[in-house]
């Protein structure tokens, strides 16, 4: 089985890039690979799935919504840099994460990184 990381650096609310990134991570989910999704820098934003989509003042649905489904893809725990450990999004998220350092040993541990 492959195994693949994937690193997320888009906001929540940025473009259609971040839809389609997380697209095709459950798709990789979904046929065989063993997928890990790491957050970065604006990607910690997708934690926040208390947020309402409001076509007025969105020009793009919420991908957040589309992180509460990681469980049934069995994309979870969410994996976020210790560095990160006390952003507001990260303590009050309710998505399983997991805390890592993200160096070569890391990568190391994967047959393909995706940086999104």
């Amino acid at each position: 089985m492959k195994t693949v990381l994937v690193i997320l650096t888009q906001a929540n609310l940025a473009n259609l890039q971040v839809h389609e990134s997380l697209a095709a991570t459950m798709v990789l989910a979904t046929f065989g690979c063993e997928v890990k999704v790491l957050l970065q820098d604006a990607a910690l934003t997708l934690l926040n799935s208390n947020l309402q989509f409001d076509q007025f003042k969105h020009a793009f649905k919420l991908a957040s919504n589309m992180i509460d489904s990681f469980e049934f893809y069995d994309l979870t725990p969410i994996l976020i840099e210790n560095k990160h450990r006390a952003s507001y999004f990260v303590e009050h998220t309710e998505q399983e994460i997991e805390f890592v350092e993200l160096n070569s040993q890391l990568i190391q541990n994967f047959d393909f990184v995706l940086y999104w």
